[in-house]
């Protein structure tokens, strides 16, 4: 599991604007007839439309794609009645998770009462605002007559997600585990731990899927909920059994299933051997299991287990529900969430994790086939089709059942409207992290002694994506860890100049004089080399005694790049470096490349620097559309950079006809795909989506990506240099701990 401190926690909720949403505008504002429209007088034309007809409210605001995560804060993640106001990050969290996964829209609203009646007198008041509603953190059994009152009074989706998300998740999970273990949900026996929201809604949902009333146990904090105890509430007397069966070991006795929603290793070793043959498993209570992973597995071969845990197989994470049921259901305008709804979820949930699985995905959680199987029931939450799955299977059965108002017709057209809404922007980042975590590498930080390099060393280190080798007097190092109270104690510090370090130098001078020595450098020059952070560091890769180097903080470009070229050396037949910024922008990643390296580059150094971006491009299993822009279109101008330009263009077409490339146009065609095949038909970029632009030259390629980061809104991860040996980057100067982790990450992956 990924650690952190409390200040961590503390500082990320705070930052430089408290909080973890905003409101965006999405209309422009920048003039005063745009106020005026926004505003007085403009916005009356759409309120008198909205008064003749309440469901132009859909067209002409926000309200379709508009949820609102409510809560009263009885039932906070673990963490019990906490209250509205203690409650809030967690809402806010919710709404950010709506948002990247699905890109719905959230205002979290916290109110401040425990009365039923009061509660659902709020929310029923605003409702008109939004087109669903997300109940959440309430605590049970109040969340189930506030969840039924508000579905019979409000004509929008309504889902207390604490229930139904799990039910769906570990639904899913379920059929594809009955279907592994050859069992028949008919017969299934079933022993659920728990009778919170969670609990209830999972067997209420298995029950309309197959599963049989009399087969069913289930457990409070008093035991089995039996038809003998007095007081029972009226949700429990649902479940109350009259089988001769008072505790948990009793009960999971010839048990096919075990549901735990619970607490902690409450399910014993001798319980888990008790039950049936092929036992199905799922210990869902977080962070700490009813049985841990490890002493289940080593309990039975046959067992097959899911849990809440993100490091372990088949975790059940609501995240692969919520935000892809309420898209679909506000994009038909469903005017709820019922079974049938629910039901779709769960099987193209199941049946998702039966195909193929992309190769984003095995990149992300670094397999070389992830296949259906006992550790592979339910789909991962980095899987990009998600969205383009479980949202149209929602959508279809809310038309179905007869709850939709805008029925959709054209399902590929639907689908791809999806992908477009999200791009792979959001996934892209997060995947590359999750294949870095899964085989870390050795990575020296020349700066070690800069406090922002000390923070990214530790997240990389928290995170589990690499394992960092700081470069730097040990002194001032370990006076900025205990000043800043970073958890870097464990961790390799090398001294490069101490005299301990001498033996290790020489070898390394030896080396490099090897390398140099008929290009004019001495033994000597070597061996003061080696008193150079970045060549001590560059070296150490060279070696093998690292897996990459991160530098360039605090040190100007060259004084990096130049070790780096001496020491690794630049690839065969490639004669050239280049720089690449991965641009990750609200259309999606596009990779802008040479950025860095090259001010004047000629045509054959153009062709090997798309070569080389084309080649780091697919790593990122995406296949590369080119644009070799200039201030011209396809030989306009004969002089300058275009020339240069197209005369690379001849040469890629001639030499490397399969590579979709194509130029010398302007940025402006280039990027926008209908006017390009408008205008130029005939380019073999055709209608394609352009993801890569070579720039032909060192200024046009570094003021597009900073103009892109500061005006544009696109984080730029990079440069990440091409064309080297080994994996050495670096990051600009005065970089955030941000852009630091991430070009780790990069590091860590180009070494893998």
């Amino acid at each position: 599991m990924s650690k952190f401190t409390i200040d961590d926690a503390l500082r990320y909720h705070e930052g430089t604007r408290p909080g973890k949403i905003e409101v965006v505008p999405t209309k422009p504002h920048s003039t005063q007839i745009d106020l005026s429209l926004a505003y007085t007088p403009g916005v009356a034309e759409p309120c008198l439309r909205i008064k003749d007809n309440p469901k132009e409210v859909y067209k002409y605001t926000a309200k379709g794609n508009l949820v609102a995560v409510i809560s009263n804060g009885t039932a906070v993640l673990g963490l019990g009645d906490i209250g509205p106001e203690a409650g809030k990050p967690v809402m806010e969290g919710k709404g950010l998770l709506f948002k990247i996964f699905s890109d719905i829209d959230v205002f979290d609203i916290e109110v401040d009462t425990k009365d039923v009646d009061e509660f659902v007198k709020i929310v029923k008041g605003i409702a008109p605002t939004f087109g669903g509603i997300n109940l959440e953190d309430i605590k049970a059994p109040e969340c189930f007559e506030i969840e039924d009152r508000l579905k019979k009074e409000l004509d929008i989706p309504i889902m207390h997600d604490d229930q139904h998300g799990t039910a769906i998740i570990s639904a899913a999970a379920m059929l594809n585990a009955l279907e592994l273990q050859n069992k028949k949900i008919e017969h299934l026996k079933l022993v659920v731990n728990g009778a919170g929201s969670a609990s209830v809604a999972c067997t209420r949902l298995y029950l309309s899927l197959g599963v049989k009333p009399e087969n069913i146990v289930m457990l409070d904090s008093k035991g089995v909920i039996h038809q003998s105890r007095s007081n029972l509430s009226k949700v429990k007397k649902e479940f109350a059994t009259n089988r001769d069966i008072h505790t948990l070991e009793e009960a999971m006795k010839g048990a096919d299933m075990f549901l735990g929603l619970s607490v902690a290793d409450v399910v014993s070793p001798e319980m888990v051997r008790s039950m049936a043959d092929r036992p199905i498993v799922f210990a869902l209570a977080n962070p700490v299991p009813e049985i841990s992973y490890e002493v289940a597995i080593a309990t039975r071969q046959d067992i097959l287990l899911a849990t809440g845990r993100s490091d372990r197989p088949n975790q059940v994470n609501n995240v692969l529900g919520f935000p892809f049921i309420f898209r679909g259901a506000l994009d038909v305008k469903a005017t709820g969430i019922n079974e049938a709804m629910k039901i779709a979820a769960v099987k193209a949930l199941a049946a998702l994790a039966k195909e193929d699985v992309p190769d984003i995905v095995n990149t992300a959680y670094e397999e070389m086939n992830i296949s259906f199987g006992k550790d592979y029931i339910i789909p991962k939450p980095l899987d990009p089709r998600l969205l383009t799955v479980v949202a149209p299977a929602v959508a279809k059965a809310a038309m179905d059942s007869g709850i939709a108002h805008a029925p959709i017709t054209d399902w590929e057209k639907y689908k791809a409207d999806l992908e477009h809404r999200m791009g792979r922007d959001n996934k892209l980042l997060r995947a590359l992290t999750d294949k870095a975590k899964h085989h870390p590498k050795r990575v020296v930080f020349a700066e070690g002694a800069n406090f922002k390099v000390l923070k990214a060393a530790q997240t990389v280190k928290h995170e589990g994506i690499a394992i960092p080798i700081l470069l730097g007097n040990p002194d001032n190092i370990h006076r900025l860890i205990k000043e800043n109270d970073l958890d870097l104690e464990d961790v390799s510090i090398i001294n490069w100049r101490a005299p301990e370090e001498q033996v290790r130098r020489e070898a390394y001078a030896q080396i490099l004089f090897g390398k140099r020595s008929r290009k004019g450098l001495t033994y000597s020059e070597s061996l003061e080399k080696m008193t150079n952070r970045n060549y001590f560091g560059s070296m150490m890769v060279e070696v093998g005694e690292a897996d990459a180097l991160i530098s360039g903080s605090t040190a100007k470009y060259a004084d990096v790049i130049r070790p780096a070229i001496q020491t690794v050396g630049i690839r065969p037949k490639i004669n050239h470096i280049a720089g690449m910024y991965l641009m990750m922008t609200k259309r999606g990643p596009i990779f802008f490349s040479d950025t860095t390296v090259n001010p004047r580059p000629d045509a054959k150094t153009i062709v090997d620097t798309t070569l080389l971006t084309a080649e780091a491009v697919r790593k990122f299993n995406i296949e590369p559309v080119i644009a070799m822009v200039s201030y011209s279109n396809f030989g306009a101008v004969r002089t300058g950079s275009p020339v240069r330009v197209q005369q690379a263009v001849e040469i890629l077409h001639r030499d490397y006809p399969e590579l979709i490339v194509d130029g010398d146009i302007q940025m402006n065609f280039a990027v926008n795909r209908e006017l390009r095949s408008k205008m130029f038909p005939f380019s073999k970029l055709a209608n394609r989506k352009v993801n890569t632009i070579i720039f032909p030259n060192l200024s046009s390629g570094n003021i597009a990506y900073k103009l892109m980061q500061e005006l544009g809104g696109a984080e730029a991860i990079g440069p990440i240099l091409l064309g080297l040996n080994k994996s050495i980057h670096i990051v600009p100067i005065e970089s955030s701990v941000r852009e630091i982790v991430n070009m780790v990450t990069m590091a860590v992956v180009d070494a893998q």
